[in-house]
């Protein structure tokens, strides 16, 4: 971005910005001094308070996202000045062990320095996946950074659940990794209150911590800023442990409820569904974990429309992002339109750091592990 469209993106911001926080007398002299300093050096610094407000309108403005009520509720880290491995690394445990709060998730952001540093996990938190003769072994949607993590020197157990290292460079070297300690880590055991699911050996980890968007602000991006919320039991239930190019437990969740999947008009698969999903809401509520189910969630959106309307802004949405992947036309989000308008600040998807570096080796015989 040029010095100019980068001077009318940051005006922008700090016009939203110091309105909100009630700062309109601040937002001339602070204007000359962006002006300034992206005249002399090419870009400028967000103080703390346009950090946070910045990454909290950046929520407020997320299209896809259906949880957006609560984002003024942000809990926000600036780690700008981690520079070094160990920084890095503590803010990152930082992040997992404050948002995670013994299951009482908070939604938290750490962002770090806008072009410095880069993390190359598209989670925080997330299971390995392993090609085998015999099929897949874990998540198959992460087969690529887990044979970048092996190329790296790290090694997994090979099991369903493996968690995969965290992975970052500083100033484009070389990636480095580091094993997340198992204390940090809260999982749930997915059962059933009816049904013996147990049997399948389910589970999921506590917090969705989004670590490969792009923020920006004002012009400004931040290429590594993890942020979290809570998870939508749905993103559990009906997508990561159950489509077929994720864990694919719906056969076996049929088999032990005993259903008929000879015929798809029998709507087995539907039946596996709407219990798997209860099986998520019922196992994270039991151990304690935040969790919300889809229906309360429409509902929740239903107030963030209210609220914004109210606050004289007008409602964005994508609407193929925001109807749930069970039952959406019992939610009033499904009967409704929404203007896909982007605006910033937001969160952005950006290049994957590691696709060219993954070179394909031979499936693994799990006989020698």
């Amino acid at each position: 971005m040029n010095s100019e469209s980068l001077i009318i993106e940051a005006e922008s911001f700090l016009s939203l910005c110091y309105q909100e926080l009630g700062k309109e007398q601040e937002i001339n002299a602070r204007m000359e001094e962006i002006r300034e300093d992206i005249i002399q050096t090419g870009t400028y610094e967000h103080t703390f308070d346009e950090l946070v407000h910045g990454a909290k309108i950046a929520w407020r403005n997320s299209n896809r996202c259906i949880g957006r009520l609560f984002w003024n509720s942000l809990h926000v880290f600036d780690a700008r000045d981690a520079l070094t491995e160990e920084a890095i690394i503590n803010n990152l445990f930082h992040h997992i062990s404050y948002a995670t709060n013994e299951g009482r998730i908070y939604p938290t952001i750490t962002i770090f320095h806008p072009d410095r540093v880069r993390i190359y996990n598209h989670q925080l938190i997330r299971y390995a996946g392993y090609e085998t003769e015999y099929g897949t072994i874990g998540d198959k949607h992460s087969i690529p950074f887990t044979k970048f993590c092996e190329q790296l020197g790290w090694r997994g157990n090979h099991g369903q659940y493996d968690v995969l290292p965290l992975v970052f460079s500083i100033d484009g070297k070389p990636p480095e990794w580091r094993k997340i300690p198992d204390n940090l880590v809260k999982e749930v055991e997915i059962e059933h209150p009816e049904f013996p699911l147990h049997h399948l050996n389910m589970k999921w980890y506590g917090v969705p911590i989004i670590s490969d968007m792009r923020l920006e602000i004002g012009g400004i991006s931040y290429h590594c800023a993890p942020f979290n919320g809570w998870y939508m039991g749905t993103e559990i239930g009906a997508r990561n442990l159950a489509d077929k190019d994720r864990y694919d437990f719906l056969p076996g969740v049929a088999e032990i409820m005993g259903l008929d999947t000879s015929l798809n008009r029998y709507l087995w698969k539907d039946k596996a569904l709407v219990e798997l999903n209860i099986a998520v809401l019922h196992s994270y509520k039991k151990q304690g974990i935040t969790i919300v189910d889809h229906h309360t969630a429409a509902e929740q959106f239903k107030r963030f429309e209210r609220l914004e309307a109210q606050s004289g802004r007008s409602l964005t949405g994508d609407w193929t992002w925001l109807i749930p992947p069970i039952s959406p036309a019992t939610t009033h989000i499904f009967h409704q339109n929404f203007m896909n308008e982007i605006r910033t600040p937001n969160y952005f998807h950006q290049d994957c750091p590691y696709g060219d570096m993954v070179v394909n080796s031979p499936r693994t015989d799990t006989r020698q592990l």
